[in-house]
């Protein structure tokens, strides 16, 4: 067991990603507590998701800025490498051919800083979320 030297939480791994400290109340505090280089990608992956579900609430659920609409709907997270993209595994699945430049495993979705952000499929992505939220 590793045992993170600021939070005092326990993980298997050694050097385990995860949220230090209190989680934040909003997706721009979440945003905000983040790395300055990462910032600029999160702001634009949380613009592309709220211009395309625009009624959803915003929240933060599990530490990760979270769109809601009854459900959660999407979420989003920064990494080390990556940015991690959660539509569920239904999402991940009707996209499939529009994802293989990426990591994906049920559910989510790995963007790496390395290449461009796809804004207008996440922004796609989500609307699905949300037109498929009922079923």
């Amino acid at each position: 067991m590793w045992v993170c030297p600021k939070c005092g939480r326990s993980f298997r791994r050694k050097e385990q990603d995860h949220y230090c400290g209190k989680a934040p109340d909003t997706i721009e505090e979440y945003i905000l507590s983040q790395p300055e280089d990462v910032q600029p990608y999160l702001c634009q992956v949380n613009d592309a998701i709220k211009g395309n579900i625009p009624e959803a609430k915003e929240k933060i659920s599990w530490s990760m800025p979270t769109y809601w609409k009854g459900r959660n709907l999407i979420q989003f997270a920064a990494f080390k490498r990556h940015i991690g993209l959660y539509p569920g595994p239904e999402a991940v699945e009707a996209f499939a051919d529009r994802l293989t430049d990426y990591k994906t495993s049920k559910g989510a979705i790995q963007i790496p800083y390395s290449k461009p952000l796809p804004l207008e499929l996440i922004g796609e992505i989500a609307a699905w979320c949300e037109k498929n939220s009922q079923k």
